[in-house]
């Protein structure tokens, strides 16, 4: 297999040399390795923050959504709207239950669900409407609500990308609708390598959430009857002993995301063919996303001067097995011109400076 190139300066930029070696040492000196007490106090600590009753830990975002899913019932048959652009577990967690994906166009020049658009997909199998927050941006919980007034379907938020972000009211991106989702893979503001955690404001879907994440019973010591449908999603208490201590950097990384995007908007702001699409003050961006209609040549220019950037995921409609040929105009010229520009945590200012010296010139 031939190996990955290697970047002076890569796309994402992270670090887990905080005491995170000293956590995990600590969790397996005291033999705490599977899921238990430093799990719960994990789970206590994003409850904390979020401002939420409930928080269940599991292997991954995408386990995440898949668990949400099976929590409210969706079967085959169902129909579960998602945006055409996100990343695609959130519409294979759908397939995988047998249900069928819905697509959205996105808004014109933003990777979230155009509302407006939104009505007509709405059928009598739709089960729920899953809004993703692309890159910490804001959806309007309140008029999605709106939307689905009087009728019996749920919302799952995917605030995968969105941890820390809040809408224009100050109210925490993931709490609002009838579950979130969280990921905490490397790639994310703070990271337990892999993993992710659901939360819920209602106390009979976090008892579901809890059962089914470990195979429909509440603990594995005492079984006395099979209650629920469920799986192994079961966390880690050496994962969640790295995800305590990079929650207590959460908002210093939250201050140095938003310094980032700063650095790069005033730095880019005369450059002819480049955009930035930048998010508002309440919004955690983990990523710095431009459209630029030479993508292939901007590329192809930072590699040559030891630069890694990523072009925007393709489509979902894209993904032949969906068998979705409809047109969604917006979603199809982010897909073209999207690119995210070398971010993180822990990318310094030089760096940044390098890479806009280098888009400028």
């Amino acid at each position: 297999m031939e190996s990955l190139p290697k970047y002076e300066i890569p796309w994402w930029s992270t670090s887990f040399d905080n005491g995170e070696e000293r956590a995990v040492s600590m969790a397996v000196k005291n033999k705490k390795i599977s899921q238990g007490v430093i799990t719960e106090e994990f789970e206590k600590k994003v409850s904390e923050y979020l401002e939420v009753p409930h928080v269940v830990a599991v292997t991954s975002g995408s386990s995440a959504i898949l668990l949400s899913l099976l929590a409210i019932g969706v079967k085959a048959g169902d129909e579960v709207i998602v945006p055409n652009r996100t990343w695609i577990a959130t519409a294979h967690a759908v397939s995988l239950l047998g249900a069928t994906p819905v697509f959205v166009d996105t808004e014109s020049e933003m990777q979230i669900m155009n509302l407006e658009e939104l009505e007509s997909k709405i059928t009598q199998k739709t089960k729920a409407i899953i809004p993703v927050y692309m890159n910490g941006h804001e959806i309007d919980i309140k008029k999605l609500e709106l939307i689905l007034d009087g009728k019996n379907i749920k919302i799952i938020e995917d605030a995968a990308q969105a941890l820390g972000s809040k809408d224009k009211i100050g109210k925490y991106l993931g709490t609002q609708g009838d579950i979130g989702c969280f990921s905490l893979s490397v790639a994310k503001i703070i990271s337990t390598g892999q993993g992710g955690f659901v939360v819920t404001k209602d106390e009979e879907t976090a008892f579901k959430l809890r059962n089914m994440r470990t195979h429909g019973v509440e603990n594995t010591i005492s079984v006395d009857s099979w209650k629920m449908l469920g799986f192994n999603f079961r966390f880690t208490d050496i994962l969640a002993s790295i995800g305590i201590v990079q929650m207590g950097l959460l908002e210093k990384r939250i201050s140095r995301l938003k310094e980032i995007q700063r650095q790069y908007s005033e730095g880019l702001q005369n450059v002819r063919g480049v955009k930035m699409i930048n998010n508002t003050e309440n919004e955690i961006g983990p990523y710095i996303e431009i459209l630029t209609p030479s993508r292939k040549e901007l590329m192809d220019k930072l590699r040559r001067n030891q630069i890694e950037s990523r072009a925007f995921y393709p489509d979902l409609n894209t993904a032949k097995y969906f068998n979705d040929n409809s047109n969604y105009p917006n979603s199809f010229k982010l897909s073209q011109k999207g690119l995210y520009l070398a971010s993180g945590p822990t990318i310094t200012n030089t760096q940044i400076q390098r890479v806009i010296d280098v888009i400028n010139s």
